[in-house]
């Protein structure tokens, strides 16, 4: 930022087509640490994610694709039968047994005298 506000102060009409090359030949590799930094921030976390779920963590390269490629991964985990956890129909049942079902209190009687 500080390289575009010296490069905008030194010319006031236009700015110098050297200038401008040199900025972004500076810019690049910034840029491209920052996209790297944020690329292993998400695809180390879907390494262990996938591994965990039976998948080949090999499917987190997915994520080197700026926003499709972890969308695709993000669908393929979502959607797809893990093979590490299988849902059994025992699952879905409650862990406690359910209240016993009881009858209301009959009304006390009146004795007629």
């Amino acid at each position: 930022m500080l390289a575009l506000m010296l490069l905008l102060q030194y010319t006031p009409h236009q700015p110098n087509p050297e200038m401008l090359g040199r900025l972004f030949m500076l810019l690049g590799p910034v840029i491209l640490a920052f996209y790297v930094i944020v690329v292993a921030l998400v695809m180390v976390p879907c390494w262990f994610i996938l591994k965990k779920a039976g998948f080949s963590p090999w499917l987190a390269l997915l994520c080197l694709l700026p926003s499709l490629g972890t969308l695709v991964l993000l669908y393929v985990i979502a959607f797809a039968e893990w093979k590490v956890a299988p849902v059994s129909p025992a699952m879905w049942q409650p862990p406690y047994p359910p209240p016993p079902v009881s009858t209301p209190p009959a009304p006390p009687r009146s004795e007629a005298l």
